[in-house]
């Protein structure tokens, strides 16, 4: 006998493993920057990236988009997703420099983001529950994928 509930899971478990396999693109090109060092207006890899460098390499490499340059620009791009809604992939931004949006990572779920910190730093895994982040929390965003041209 057939259950009449299959035709009705299948489209939320198939949009559920599209997903996290985008999400899981975007996490793992971003945790294979882990040790790259910072510098300011970086872009790249071999000579260094900021935190805008690094969200915007990771994904116009996982996903073929192309970001704003700053944080702050960035800000602006994709839709507002709140704190308790955060998804692997989403973007956190943070005030460290006294302005709104003036750092920027990539959630990567359980309350860890991944960055490219500050002058000496390199890029690295952090709790947002570490009151520096947590106080400093300014809002997020979802950068959604582009259709594909299947």
């Amino acid at each position: 006998m057939d259950d009449p509930m299959l035709p009705q899971l299948s489209a939320p478990v198939s949009r559920f493993k599209e997903f996290t396999n985008r999400a899981s693109e975007v996490a793992l090109q971003a945790m294979s920057m882990i040790g790259i060092r910072y510098k300011m207006g970086g872009n790249s890899p071999e000579t260094g990236l900021d935190c805008s460098g690094l969200v915007r390499h990771v994904f116009k490499q996982a996903w073929g988009t192309v970001l704003p340059r700053t944080a702050e620009e960035i800000s602006r791009a994709g839709e507002q997703v709140d704190r308790h809604e955060l998804r692997p992939g989403d973007l956190v931004f943070f005030n460290t420099l006294r302005r709104s949006f003036s750092h920027v990572g990539i959630y990567l779920g359980n309350n860890k983001f991944i960055h490219s910190p500050s002058a000496g730093g390199q890029v690295r895994i952090e709790d947002m529950d570490v009151a520096y982040w947590k106080a400093r929390f300014n809002g997020a965003r979802r950068i959604n994928e582009p259709e594909s041209s299947n």
